[in-house]
């Protein structure tokens, strides 16, 4: 076993604890918390439909003839704005008879989605559910009187689809509450957060199994953010919580609205997005054309997506009248079309190991590698791979045979002669052990040394803080680095204690500007530097890298 060797006899280094198996990453901030079965399910699904659908659908985006401009239009009530009590009318003509639970389903299931999450509650305070906390819901309030989400639950089980809800956390509908704040950041009240915490209750209580709930916006404290995801996790331990419960307490991460990261996420994580990025909820006098350039934009945000570990969602906003817009369905059928033929490459797949790649994206499952070929015309090579057996490569819709090749470390996949695939297409690489990476790491110059930078760092990221203005905070850096002995010189401005963390174990240290400390580098290649552990979701690296000046341990310590 490789273990790091602390130079705690030397004047110049501090060492505050001996080596430990390390995690590196964060645990939850509460239990109890989902199995890592269900985790693992949520994370295979990859592709589902969101759908905002509420009293606002009946505005469509327009306010006395007007079309409102300043916003998404399922917050119309905040950005025209419309009195409380007018808007709240609205809840009298409500009657969506071209609403259809069953055809929905059909069209995720069409779309390749392999779950659903509907708006149970959004800001405006309007209830998609028949809650006993409030009259304000569909059931009790309007001429329709029927529960939209207890009927899309149930159409789901019938469909065979996992079955989630959002609600909002706050309510305009609540006095003190009935405006709009910046990012939706209206702090919360301990009676209102009791009253989500009821609703959570029912939600969680009398609608079967709930896969995931979205929560979204406000600004709630620690302890209520841990209520709502307390409350969720003691009914259905196996529910899915939305990072945007905040304050860490999600078990998956939610980037920001219609955002795509450019890099992996070290837990379960996904995009939101929309078919139109200004809007969630009906717009009547939304512009919608050229259908494929929208079918392709969404089938590159999926890819890029689930190439980088996350799941995408993909909203369709329907009518008044509950029917959905049929720009909406044909580009949902046109990426199902897409999916069809290509769907071993999406569903169930790990992410890439290759931080980017000229040709486009790659997925792996099991033995197979999979390459979604963005630009045809650059050469499809896979970087430290040559080690890989490749016992097979073909276009995965059509079976033509493809030629590997190795040159130097890389492979190098010949491309057909003529691209017949259409869109995106899929090359599958079976492999006889798996894809080998043989990681590149820098080389010592002619001093033994080498100097790490902040810049060329892969860093990793805590999200979802106290409500959506909270930026990202570093909890983790990493480098590759040559096997053996090296030693270390921390440059930083700040003080502070961290692990450092090679072949699965950390050490304590206590880091300083021109601190030292001495490590042996595992097989992995792999340093990271990372909180004490063990840690939890939120805490933050203690101190700023700027650069590490590392050497060879035959060079001695200047």
């Amino acid at each position: 076993m490789r273990f790091l060797i602390p130079l705690c006899l030397l004047s110049s280094i501090s060492c505050l604890s001996q080596s430990t198996v390390a995690r590196d990453k964060p645990l939850p901030a509460s239990l109890p918390r989902p199995s890592a079965q269900t985790i693992r399910q949520w994370q295979d699904r990859k592709f589902g439909m969101f759908i905002h659908f509420g009293l606002y659908s009946e505005f469509g985006g327009v306010y006395q003839g007007k079309p409102v401009d300043n916003g998404y239009s399922e917050q119309i009530m905040a950005n025209t704005p419309i009195p409380i009590s007018e808007y709240a009318a609205a809840a009298k003509d409500f009657d969506p008879k071209g609403w259809d639970p069953d055809a929905i389903v059909s069209l995720a299931k069409a779309a390749g989605m392999r779950y659903i999450v509907i708006t149970s509650k959004h800001h405006d305070g309007f209830n998609l559910f028949g809650t006993k906390q409030t009259k304000y819901n569909v059931v009790d309030g309007t001429p329709y009187h029927r529960d939209i989400i207890k009927e899309l639950a149930e159409a789901c089980r019938r469909g065979g689809i996992a079955f989630g809800v959002y609600y909002s956390s706050i309510d305009w509908h609540e006095p003190g509450m009935d405006h709009y704040i910046e990012g939706n950041s209206n702090e919360l009240s301990d009676d209102h957060a009791r009253f989500n915490a009821a609703q959570l209750h029912e939600l969680l209580s009398s609608y079967g199994p709930i896969s995931e709930i979205w929560f979204d916006m406000g600004k709630p404290t620690p302890a209520q953010s841990e209520l709502f995801a307390m409350t969720v996790h003691k009914l259905q331990p196996e529910t899915m919580v939305s990072g945007r419960v905040w304050n860490y307490q999600g078990d998956f991460t939610v980037m920001g609205d219609n955002e795509v990261p450019r890099y992996g996420i070290d837990e379960p994580w996904q995009t939101p997005a929309s078919i139109f990025n200004d809007t969630w909820g009906y717009r009547s006098w939304q512009k919608r054309e050229n259908p494929e350039e929208k079918i392709h934009e969404n089938i590159l945000k999926l890819v890029q997506v689930v190439s980088r570990g996350g799941n995408y969602i993909l909203n369709i906003g329907p009518k008044g009248d509950g029917s959905v817009v049929p720009y909406e369905a044909d580009v949902l059928h046109g990426i199902g079309a897409w999916l069809n033929p290509h769907s071993e490459a999406i569903y169930g797949t790990t992410a890439s190991p290759f931080a980017d790649l000229n040709f486009g994206y790659v997925t792996l499952k099991e033995r197979n590698v999979y390459l979604f070929i963005k630009d045809t015309s650059k050469p499809i090579v896979l970087p430290d791979t040559a080690e890989t057996d490749v016992t097979s490569a073909m276009l995965l819709d059509q079976g033509d045979k493809l030629r590997v090749s190795k040159s130097g470390a890389n492979l190098i996949v010949d491309s057909p002669a003529h691209w017949q695939s259409g869109f995106l297409p899929v090359i599958k690489l079976s492999t006889s052990g798996g894809l080998v990476v043989k990681r590149s790491v820098p080389h010592w110059n002619e001093n033994g040394a080498i100097l790490l930078t902040a810049e060329t760092a892969e860093k990793f990221y805590n999200y979802n803080g106290r409500g959506y203005e909270a930026p990202k905070t570093l909890y983790k850096m990493r480098w590759y680095l040559p096997q053996g002995c090296a030693h270390l010189q921390f440059h930083t401005q700040e003080v502070g204690n961290i692990a450092v963390v090679t072949s699965g174990h950390q050490t304590l240290f206590q880091v300083s500007d021109g601190a030292e400390h001495q490590v042996e580098i595992g097989a992995d290649h792999m340093l990271e530097l990372t909180p004490q552990e063990p840690f939890v979701k939120g805490t933050t690296l203690p101190i700023s890298v700027k650069t590490i000046d590392v050497k060879t341990c035959t060079q001695p310590i200047s």
